[in-house]
């Protein structure tokens, strides 16, 4: 289709490599933040044609592969209870929590339904007043404003039987905790679009002066990608430490108002956990008081529990770019995506995921589309 090919062309996604490999001269590491752009990248082989001096570091850009193993758990003993309706889009049914997954508390006879957003959950629990419809809220500030809305619209119509389990992660902050980890090794960044087309690229601004490190807004497309990397490495070339907008058909500088006003009124910024990370500081959102009832981890009894992380699954690394998928020995053998590990390998943003389809068999990557 037009609109797909436009950025897939590959005579100038060869002119952007070409322009790549003669602005190099020294060995660099750029993290691109989003899932979506790392499997671009696996996909249509991006990182093969780039100059052996350049790497792309994969970070934590999937939002369901850093939702918290004891948020999986809680979401699991919801969907099993049941008085619930336990609503998600479909990406998290095979997360697998401690013991089980969504998709084998489905089978077993729980309630959980595939939903397209999250207003169908709010329409469930409208037509079902003698039910706990829950929804469970998972994303990055691209998702939030959505979910905002919900509960918004819920007050509104004032459902009682609505509820919402939150795990909602913010960027800047896991952007921060990368660079001022004393294992850092990222020297640049590609900046996730989609969340900046919510909320402008001002946050990043004070990262860039501080650590002094480009930081390049990019789409998802091949030649988004071969353009962002592009601008970084100039950049980078030049002694430059600059917030930069390359998906500028999406993202304006202060973002979007209304998505954001919906953010502030419904939620609060707090501390949240990050699979196989950690707790990171102002990280995340959580519902604000005058809203705290539609909080499902309340309802539910369920906010003080904890659950350990699997010692065997290094996703943890890979979300901070330390890693490679293949460099897991579980990778593709005790770690697959009918048997996962980790969250990395279910996804379909996860980055283990995306190795498992693109690189696991050693064939040719083809660029892009002719």
């Amino acid at each position: 289709m037009k609109f797909m090919d436009e950025y897939r062309d590959a005579a100038i996604a060869k002119q952007y490599a070409d322009a790549i490999r003669s602005t190099v001269t020294r060995p660099w590491n750029i993290m691109e933040i989003c899932g979506g752009q790392t499997h671009a990248i696996v996909k249509f082989g991006i990182d093969e044609l780039l100059p052996p001096d350049l790497s792309l570091v994969h970070g934590p850009g999937c939002p369901v592969c850093v939702t918290p193993l004891e948020i999986i758990d809680k979401a699991l003993s919801i969907a099993a209870r049941p008085e619930v309706i336990f609503c998600s889009f479909g990406d998290m049914l095979r997360v697998p929590g401690s013991t089980t997954d969504l998709f084998s508390v489905k089978a077993g006879g729980g309630d959980v339904r595939i939903v397209y957003s999250p207003m169908d959950a709010v329409k469930l629990a409208a037509a079902n007043p003698d039910r706990e419809v829950v929804f469970f809220a998972v994303g990055f500030e691209t998702t939030a404003p959505a979910n905002g809305m919900a509960v918004f619209q819920a007050n509104r119509l004032n459902l009682k039987n609505f509820s919402i389990l939150v795990s909602h992660v913010l960027v800047p902050p896991a952007m921060e905790a990368i660079l001022s980890s004393p294992l850092n090794c990222v020297q640049g960044f590609l900046a996730a679009g989609h969340v900046c087309t919510v909320m402008g690229f001002t946050e990043y601004e004070p990262l860039a002066t501080k650590y002094k490190i480009p930081i390049v807004v990019t789409g998802f497309e091949p030649l988004d990608i071969l353009q962002g990397i592009y601008m970084c490495v100039k950049q980078l070339e030049e002694g430059r430490a600059e917030v930069e907008n390359q998906y500028s058909r999406s993202v304006r500088r202060d973002g979007n108002f209304p998505a954001q006003e919906i953010l502030r009124q419904v939620f609060r910024i707090i501390p949240r956990k990050w699979r196989g990370v950690g707790e990171i500081p102002q990280s995340g959102f959580g519902l604000a008081e005058e809203y705290s009832s539609f909080d499902a981890e309340v309802r539910f009894g369920l906010a003080d529990y904890t659950a350990e992380e699997s010692a065997e699954c290094i996703s943890g690394l890979v979300l901070q770019g330390q890693k490679k998928p293949f460099e897991c020995p579980a990778f593709g053998t005790r770690c697959t995506p009918e048997h996962p590990l980790g969250a990395t390998m279910v996804s379909s943003e996860g980055a283990c995921a995306a190795y498992y389809l693109y690189r696991r068999r050693k064939t040719p990557s083809v660029a892009v589309s002719s």
